[in-house]
């Protein structure tokens, strides 16, 4: 298939769509499923896996949908239709470019190993502490995706854009033997992305105005194991201004009590969407309470004459297991303080049982 980008039609669905495989179509990060044009590592069915490494073990999937009778050029198939999530991440984008390249060379090779395996690592929020934050791929495709306006369309088409162009960057400074991890020397001499390095630096300053304005608890959450639970420190920010508030704060010994960073986060966005999140280095999760969060929505929105057609996505998925809790996607009926209130009670009651 020559010239793949070119021909390339993107759409954009909620997220938590449920989506079935289609001809010349590719349904990526979202879908909730992982079968031949439908790759999504967000359903319980799904592997220990983000989507972009789900692409790197599995490329038949995307090979043998798009190519049944055998892998190359068939003008039949164009244009491809590429499926993702609104406002795509680093690892829908990261998919997108691996399947473009997939059907470039007809294989996945070791650079798109790489780009795949950084990605994972990203996506299951497990970027090394002790690393410079700043000169990160994550946090330099982050700056440069806050700088993107317009309704949801457009700023869904420009993150793919940027995004692409930033992991064909990556792509060949891998094969060339750079370290992509963390590496300050690949960025240099490239304007944009020094700057983004330089924003991502100054956000910390950010990240402690929200701290002044945060609200700091000590909470108990069971441990993954199901061998008892521990006490663990937690934020709870309105609005965040830092936009890498989640990395910053779990780095955060200085201004935690127990030193280890804040565990927990719970943050605010336009007081509409609440994400709530866990360290996964912390071997704890939440497991327990976006069933206590629905419990209440459901019991809210009847006393609203609300309908519930969404509900709080609890993380049950073997890749994230429980550690992050998202909103509904119209909106909590619950306020604030029902929401702390739940987590509050949920952990009381944690505690009570060891």
């Amino acid at each position: 298939m020559e010239d793949q980008k070119s021909q390339v039609i993107y759409q954009f669905v909620p997220y938590g769509k449920h989506l079935e495989p289609q001809k010349n179509r590719l349904v990526l990060d979202v879908g909730m499923k992982t079968a031949p044009g439908v790759i999504d590592h967000h359903h319980p069915q799904a592997e220990k896996e983000c989507t972009a490494s789900l692409i790197a073990k599995y490329p038949h999937l995307i090979l043998d949908h798009l190519y049944p009778q055998g892998f190359g050029p068939k003008n039949e198939y164009q244009p491809l239709v590429i499926v993702t999530h609104r406002f795509p991440d680093f690892d829908a984008v990261a998919s997108i470019f691996l399947a473009l390249k997939l059907l470039e060379k007809g294989k996945i090779d070791d650079w798109l190993e790489k780009i795949a395996a950084y990605t994972k690592m990203i996506d299951s929020a497990c970027l090394p502490k002790e690393i410079d934050l700043s000169s990160t791929p994550y946090s330099i495709l982050r700056t440069l995706f806050k700088k993107i306006r317009g309704d949801v369309t457009q700023i869904s088409l420009a993150r793919i854009e940027e995004g692409l162009t930033f992991m064909n960057f990556l792509y060949t400074r891998a094969a060339e033997g750079y370290d992509i991890y963390e590496n300050r020397l690949l960025f240099s001499g490239i304007e944009k992305y020094e700057r983004a390095m330089r924003e991502a630096e100054d956000d910390y300053f950010d990240y402690l105005l929200d701290l002044r304005h945060s609200l700091k608890i000590k909470i108990f959450l069971p441990l993954i194991s199901g061998q008892g639970g521990k006490e663990v420190d937690g934020l709870i920010v309105k609005n965040p201004k830092s936009y890498l508030l989640k990395e910053w704060a779990r780095r955060d010994r200085e201004n935690s009590s127990l030193k280890q960073g804040f565990s927990f986060l719970m943050t605010n966005i336009r007081n509409k969407r609440y994400i709530l999140g866990v360290d996964p280095q912390q071997k704890i999760y939440l497991r327990g309470l976006g069933d206590l969060l629905n419990q209440k929505e459901e019991i809210k929105r009847k006393e609203q004459g609300r309908t519930f057609n969404y509900r709080w996505y609890e993380g049950n998925c073997p890749f994230f297991n429980y550690r992050i809790i998202d909103s509904p996607l119209d909106g909590s009926s619950l306020s604030h303080q029902e929401i702390i209130d739940t987590l509050l009670s949920f952990s009381q009651n944690i505690k009570s049982q060891y």
